[in-house]
Order: structure tokens, then C-alpha cells, then sequence
């Protein structure tokens, strides 16, 4: 399997741009996703570097894909993220409303600074791969 982690971790990076855009916008729920992405891509960079592939985006699961310790605060923030995977962006999530209805500032704050957690962390993994 050919190493595609640095595509993975530019694309994270980009992800987590995006995200800070949004949040600069006031479109809390699209920089929640954003930063979801920005998570998943960067644990998909490290497999990528341990030559392991992992489908799916819970990004909970593709940590317990991976054989060095994970910190405490990294999966929290994993679980964290996970959980805005989906409401963030359908509608059909709640009983009435869109999730701009729902998503606050703190919202987005919270998972942009989880992303850059993980993205830190992964960086620190894999170094200059």
C-alpha cells in the first residue's frame, strides 16, 4: 500500500482552514463538520503512515485502528467530534429546524480546537512523513 499520508494531513489542514472560515462566518454547524473532517482526515493519515487502511468516519473507530498509545484527550475529542458528524448538517435530525438553529458559537469553538488536538497529534506521530 502506497503512503498517502501527507495527501491525508494537507487535506485535514485544509479541512480545518474551512472550518475557521465558517466559524468566522457564523455558520457554527458547517464549522463543526468542517473540523469533523479535519479529525477523520488526520487519523486517516496516520493509518495511511503505519500502511493500514480504514473505511468509515467515526473517527472513535479509526483510532482503535491504531497501534500507539492514544492520549486521553485525543479520543475525547474524537468522540467529541463524532458526535456532530451528522447533526451538523441534516435537518431530519431533529423534530423541528435546521442544525443553524441548533449550533452555537461555543459549539464550533469547541470542535475546531479538537481538531487542531488531533491534527497536532497525529503530526507529532508521524513527524515529516
Amino acid at each position: 500500500m502506497v503512503s498517502r499520508t501527507r495527501d491525508w494531513i494537507r487535506q485535514a489542514k485544509r479541512n480545518l482552514a474551512s472550518a475557521m472560515v465558517n466559524y468566522r462566518e457564523g455558520l457554527y454547524e458547517e464549522a463543526c463538520f468542517e473540523a469533523h473532517q479535519a479529525g477523520e482526515k488526520a487519523v486517516k493519515g496516520l493509518l495511511s503512515h503505519l500502511h493500514k487502511e480504514r473505511r468509515g468516519h467515526s473517527i472513535t473507530f479509526l483510532l482503535s485502528e491504531v497501534e500507539v498509545e492514544v492520549p486521553s484527550e485525543v479520543k475525547e475529542c474524537a468522540s467529541f467530534l463524532d458526535k456532530h458528524y451528522i447533526p451538523s448538517r441534516y435537518p431530519d435530525v431533529f423534530d423541528e429546524g435546521a442544525p443553524m438553529d441548533y449550533y452555537t458559537k461555543k459549539d464550533a469553538e469547541e470542535c475546531i480546537k479538537c481538531a487542531e488536538r488531533i491534527l497536532r497529534w497525529v503530526e507529532g506521530v508521524v513527524g515529516g512523513a
